[in-house]
């Protein structure tokens, strides 16, 4: 069931507090969802008026009924490459290569909306003017890592608290992490503030340790977490090694990562709940590395990679008196932008300060003011979804607009490290439709393309992009330091016995361990293989192509025929066009691979239009011509893309930023507040503030610190003046950057004429001169109308968002309304032929270029930009520092690239003003060794807590000894009848791929050995590791079914006998307990043990009984 506040459905109300809710609707509605594809998580509530926007209608003569006069303007978008579909890693990628899959989220609440200034609160129940947050809790100790925030009635007296079915059934809820019901329960918001002002609690090591989960199965979590971090879970993330190099030996680099990982699961089982220091602390197994616990916890902290989005988080400010708060120094941070990044970045500060300002270093001060400059009535940038003028007959859930993107429209993929998948689905709570991959194309005169042909051109396409990625440029190795793999993967902590230092280590000659791949520290090469998914296609990206296989025979291996004459030795050859240009694009080195395959295989004209199709999709995901396209960088972000399927925001994208930015204290927002003045001091400030900023309607702000999330487009106007002017080598990468421009045209129809099931579907496009060959023929009209949503299920009306992409996107700014409903109309005659199609109720044109606040769409790489550009963008200057997707080089032009920004200009500005991550010296304590160590008893400890190590006697007593060696009898006594327990079956693991690996490695390496030799002319020359995967990935991809099936029946072989082994497991297991447990009982009343004991010695199981299921608490 899903349930939400019926909202107004005034499409005029301004952007306020007070007209975003109808006070008449205090009662909650219940609507069943009848969409399968539409996910909403179990139990989760959306966010109360998150959906219900009613800004003013600055773009109202957007929305234009067919017919109308006035020729209007659309003002706002961003999307494209975060609208591009997802990727695949393919093999190699990962610099880890693990295979685990995510799963959903288990969060079983929602945070509810809050407002803090406006003069009603969410769905009209005052507000506190005090700054309330979301769980305000009772006196009472509220479980919240496991998702139970158990309010007591009382709690629901606040007049801040929304009502909901979740808040009302908490305490029948079960725990997602039950382990920590067992060590202890997390303290209310009130107690733990006061304890962290105050007293001092005890850390315990362990107690975040789930104890039924045996070691391998709570280090498969933890590395799950981090991977769902974007981070390695085996080696030191680049900044992590720069900190700890010269504090941590090589031993203790693993046990670090077993610390960081773990609290990185805490977060991931639960991201409405901040984690605490004390929970950080729990997750060491020994009390001597809360050094280690700390400072893993800042760095993830401060870096954003927990605590982060709209949840509420601790104040550990010191109480100021009044008469001294005049007193106590107040920093300003002036944030330009409310966009994503703005508003991640905002709400980031502001947490941090709030949660570390009990650090010596912010002890002295008031946690500064953070104001947020957005020239627009409304929050979101180019995260715009339009109401429709009519808000009848909507299928949406009541509580939700019907609405259209203007910009941002998909999610490419919550997993493997999407922030989004915490806010939206863990935090917020949104539904959201899920994409299928179900895409068609319609041919330019209305025809369907045969999907076996589409298919043909669709490979011919993917061998043109890899031989055009040779020229790619080489991405720079960073510097890493692995733990033990092994024991990482099992849970196991190493055996710490000191040494030196990694800094050390990598300074001296010392002798390699036994398990150590380096001395210390080891490159880590970014990935050079990946998936682009767009639109249902995947074009895959690598690093090269197999330099022994012709164009004439990869071409047919792939399905195509090969002329009549044409040698099976003729290739393409790109060096020419790529070699020549001091500038090169993709598209024109594709274009000549087109047509030099023109001479080896017959292509037709249709066959022409279905490349430049292609085309447009690469266009589509960079906002640009693929003519304008850096050949050797385009896809610098190659490798980072995200896993599971795609999805639309139902009822709106726009619902996130306006939960980041009420959620759980609103932020304060100045709207309608363009800048046009930044006047700033590079010197170190004694008195006065650093910048002054000066505001197009009159007002004036001074700041310490300013953060410039305003889109690169709006940088390249010129429109903001700075003084002094920024140096060249901002200025200089400014310009050389490329901000692209992609525009869509809404179509609001009465009832659906296409499939209602089909997401999506192409259409193709004819040349400027009729049934030509000539690929530059294409450009113009390529890109229009290329390809169309089907937003039915996320938009509340028979909605189609058609895409103009590439030159098409620069020919909407310029055509009138009238003409482009006119043309796309026509093309949807001939696409659905017989039948009739009607004029739209309601069309909305976007025109992004004409945005004086956007100024285009989104960043890409031409031809000029230079490697490392993206990183050059985001290097601060002064007090000035720059956030926003052209600012993120491993995820640009998406919403997610412009949150992690936000994040990462947290973290600098925090750091700038309260200096780095303090290391104590040392950071790890020594050992210390106890000549006669006494047994604790379980009195010792407290209820709930296992002692972190138990110290063992360093002597055994005789009867100790004794039964021992009893024991050890009994075992030898099992095992010489029966054997080893039976070990559960794992996965069976068998990839055909690798088996093929396997068989050809060495083949192929020589093969491409003997290339590298006769390009280089060196006879020592050897290919790398990498040429060599590429190679046999190639070798496989194009390799025929009679070689592929031995290896694909190997792996189906092995694949029963795993399901084979598993269902007969169970029985073997309870077998083998039977006869142990008889044999046990046989050898005792044959050999009685010495002491006694019997009935103790005939009961007790020993691990080798018991399989070693259960992992021992002591290591």
């Amino acid at each position: 069931m899903f349930s939400a506040f019926a909202s107004t459905t005034d499409t005029n109300t301004l952007d306020d507090d007070s007209d975003m809710f109808d006070q008449s609707h205090n009662d909650f509605l219940s609507l069943p969802i009848s969409h399968e594809s539409v996910h909403l998580k179990g139990g989760i509530a959306p966010m109360p008026g998150l959906s219900n926007i009613g800004y003013g209608r600055e773009s109202a003569t957007s929305s234009v009924h067919y017919g109308d006069a006035n020729d209007t303007l659309e003002v706002n978008h961003q999307s494209g490459r975060d609208e591009r579909e997802d990727s695949t890693p393919g093999a190699f990628m990962n610099t880890y290569g693990l295979n685990l899959t995510p799963s959903p989220l288990p969060y079983p609440n929602t945070p509810h909306s809050t407002v803090e200034n406006g003069s009603h609160g969410v769905n009209g129940v005052n507000s506190n003017q005090n700054g309330n947050a979301i769980f305000k809790a009772s006196d009472e100790n509220v479980s919240q890592r496991d998702g139970l925030s158990k309010l007591k009635d009382a709690s629901l007296k606040h007049n801040f608290m929304t009502r909901t079915p979740q808040s009302l059934s908490r305490e029948s809820q079960p725990s997602s992490t039950p382990e920590l019901l067992q060590s202890y329960e997390r303290p209310t918001k009130q107690r733990l503030a006061s304890k962290l002002k105050g007293k001092t609690t005890e850390l315990k090591a362990n107690s975040s340790i789930p104890a039924e989960l045996s070691w391998p199965e709570f280090g498969r979590q933890c590395i799950l977490a981090a991977e769902s971090s974007r981070l390695n879970p085996f080696a030191l993330h680049p900044a992590e090694y720069r900190l700890l190099r010269n504090h941590i030996n090589h031993a203790q680099v693993t046990i670090y990562l077993n610390i960081r990982n773990a609290i990185l699961r805490l977060w991931h089982r639960n991201p409405l709940v901040y984690v605490s220091f004390d929970e950080a602390a729990g997750c060491t197994r020994d009390k001597r590395f809360f050094g280690l616990a700390k400072v893993a916890y800042l760095w993830l902290l401060r870096n954003g990679y927990i605590n982060f989005g709209c949840i509420e988080v601790p104040d550990t400010a010191p109480a100021i008196a009044r008469r001294k708060a005049k007193d106590t120094p107040q920093r300003t941070i002036v944030v330009v932008g409310a966009g994503m990044s703005g508003l991640g970045c905002a709400r980031q500060l502001q947490a941090l300060f709030a949660q570390l300002a009990d650090q010596p270093t912010n002890s002295e001060e008031r946690p500064p003011k953070i104001i947020i400059l957005e020239a627009r009535p409304r929050v979101g940038g180019r995260v715009y979804s339009h109401p429709f003028l009519n808000q009848t007959n909507s299928t949406l859930p009541p509580g939700h607009r019907c609405t259209a993107e203007m910009g941002a429209q998909i999610v490419t993929g919550f997993e493997h490290g999407n922030p989004l998948n915490a806010i939206i689905r863990g935090q917020l709570g949104i539904p959201y439709h899920g994409l299928r991959d179900n895409t068609i194309l319609y041919d330019y005169d209305g025809t369907v393309v045969d999907r076996g042909q589409d298919m043909l051109v669709e490979k011919l396409y993917n061998d043109v992009l890899e031989r055009a990625s040779v020229y790619r440029n080489k991405a720079a190795a960073q510097r890493i330091v692995e733990g033990d793999r092994n024991l990482i993967l099992f849970g196991r902590d190493a055996n710490d016995n000191g040494g030196p230092t990694i800094a050390e280590l990598e300074n001296s000659d010392t002798p390699l361990s036994v398990n150590a791949k380096s001395t210390a520290s080891t490159t880590e090469e970014k990935p050079t293989t990946g998936v682009e998914k767009l639109a249902g296609r995947a074009y895959q990206l690598s690093a090269g192509f197999n330099p022994n296989i012709t164009a004439a025979e990869a071409i047919q291996t792939l399905g195509w025929k090969v002329e009549t004459g044409v040698s099976m030795s003729q290739t393409v050859d790109l060096d020419a066009i790529a070699k020549t240009s001091e500038f090169p694009t993709l598209g024109q080195t594709m274009d000549e691979g087109i047509k030099q395959y023109q001479a080896i295989v017959d292509m037709k004209p249709r066959d022409m239009r279905l490349l430049s199709w292609h085309h447009a999709n690469l266009e589509y995901a960079n906002a640009v011509s693929v003519n304008k396209l850096s050949l050797s960088g385009w896809d610098q972000d190659m490798g980072n893309e995200f896993e599971g399927e795609h999805s639309e925001v139902i009822g709106g994208y726009q619902q996130v930023p306006r939960g980041l930015w009420k959620c759980p204290s609103q932020l304060d927002v100045r709207f309608n507040t363009p800048i046009k003045l930044v006047c700033y001091n590079t010197e170190e400030q004694q008195t006065g503030k650093a910048v002054i900023i000066e505001c197009s309607n009159g007002q004036s702000f001074e700041a310490d610190r300013v953060i410039l999330t305003t889109p690169l487009g709006v940088l390249k106007s010129g429109s903001i003046t700075f003084q002094p002017p920024l140096p060249d080598w901002k200025q200089g990468v400014i310009e050389r950057m490329g901000f692209g421009l992609l525009n869509k045209i809404i179509l609001v129809y009465e009832k659906a004429f296409w499939e209602p099931d089909r997401d999506m579907f192409g259409l193709l496009n004819e040349a400027e001169h009729q049934a030509s060959l000539r690929p530059e023929d294409y450009n113009a009209r390529r890109g229009r109308f290329y390809l169309f949503w089907n937003c039915i299920k996320t938009s509340g009306k028979p909605t189609l968002v058609a895409l103009m992409a590439g030159d098409a996107a620069h020919y909407a700014e310029a055509t009138s309304n009238d003409q482009l409903v006119k043309e796309v109309t026509d093309r949807l005659d001939s696409m659905f032929a017989p039948n009739p199609v009607p004029l739209p109720t309601e069309t909305i044109v976007t025109r992004w270029s004409k945005d004086p606040f956007a100024r285009g769409s989104y960043s890409y790489v031409g031809a000029k930009t230079q490697t490392g550009d993206y990183d050059v963008m985001a290097r601060p200057h002064g007090p000035l520092h720059f956030a926003g997707e052209a600012t993120c080089g491993t995820h640009p032009a998406t919403v997610h690239g412009a949150y992690l920004s936000g994040l990462r200009v947290a973290a600098e500005v925090y750091e700038t003003m309260t200096g780095p991550i303090e290391i104590p010296s040392p950071l790890v304590e020594k050992k210390i060794k106890l000549e006669h160590p006494a047994t604790p008893s379980l009195a010792d400890f407290k209820p709930g807590f296992a002692p972190a190590v138990v110290p063992t006697q360093t002597t055994k007593t005789a009867r100790a000894q004794r039964d021992e060696d009893y024991e050890a009898a009994i075992i030898g006594a099992i095992l010489e009848e029966i054997g080893e327990r039976p070990i559960k079956p794992g996965r069976s693991g068998v990839n055909p791929f690798l088996l093929f690996t396997k068989d050809y490695w060495y083949i192929v390496k020589k093969e491409c050995d003997d290339a590298r030799v006769a390009a280089t002319g060196n006879s020592e020359a050897k290919a790398s590791k990498q040429e060599v995967r590429i190679a046999i990935g190639l070798k496989w991809r194009t390799a025929g079914e009679g070689t592929k099936k031995p290896y694909q029946d190997q792996a189906d072989n092995a694949r029963e006998s795993a399901t084979s082994n598993a269902a007969s497991f169970k029985e073997r297991v309870a077998h083998w307990d039977s006869e142990a447990a008889r044999i046990r009982q046989e050898y005792i009343q044959n050999n009685p043990p010495p002491g006694g004991n019997e009935d103790l010695i005939l009961n007790s199981r020993t691990a080798i009984e018991l399989g070693a299921s259960k992992r021992l608490r002591r290591m």
